[in-house]
């Protein structure tokens, strides 16, 4: 960020142990620590305030061309050669016919018989099982082949004999022979 090499920064901590003194430079680092911390908040925080800005500015820019996109179709809309060629439909008036024509329709569906009811249904416990999951089929049983005859032939191979582990002195036995010696 400021193009400072390790040997200058190096000179600057050498200068800074030199003038601050070993005593007080921790001190002095967490001060600055923590001065560039508030710094990069700060920066940050602008950041946020700016983006939003721009956002917003933005935003106001995109609603006015909608405005404009929307008042040019509402003046075109609005326009003497599109009202002379497009008329508002309109519903007729209803008429006697259609209220007679509507009560004889509900004097037909009333004068309908009501079905009777269908009788009710039971399903057996057993059958519903039995239905459900089909009986399974018996799967054959696996056989071993001989084992051949050259294999048994042949010795078996002796297993490794175990490694003891080896001991270690713990640091109480190694504190009690040097004292004791």
């Amino acid at each position: 960020m400021f193009d400072i090499a390790w040997s200058e920064f190096m000179l600057v901590g050498a200068v800074a142990l030199v003038v601050i003194g070993p005593k007080d430079l921790p001190k002095a680092m967490r001060a600055v620590g923590q001065a560039v911390g508030k710094m990069r908040r700060m920066a940050t925080e602008f950041q946020g305030q700016f983006n939003d800005a721009m956002r917003e500015a933005e935003l106001h820019d995109l609603k006015k061309q909608v405005e404009d996109v929307g008042g040019s179709v509402s003046t075109a809309m609005n326009s003497e050669s599109w009202s002379s060629d497009f008329k508002p439909i309109e519903m007729p008036a209803s008429t006697g016919l259609d209220d007679a024509a509507l009560k004889e329709a509900e004097a037909k569906l009333a004068a309908i018989p009501v079905p009777d009811p269908l009788p009710p249904v039971t399903i057996a416990p057993s059958e519903v099982a039995a239905a459900a999951e089909p009986a399974p089929e018996p799967k054959p049983k696996r056989v071993r082949k001989a084992a051949p005859e050259a294999a048994e032939a042949e010795p078996a191979a002796q297993p490794a004999p175990e490694k003891t582990p080896r001991k270690r002195k713990t640091a109480a036995a190694d504190s009690g022979e040097g004292s004791a010696a």
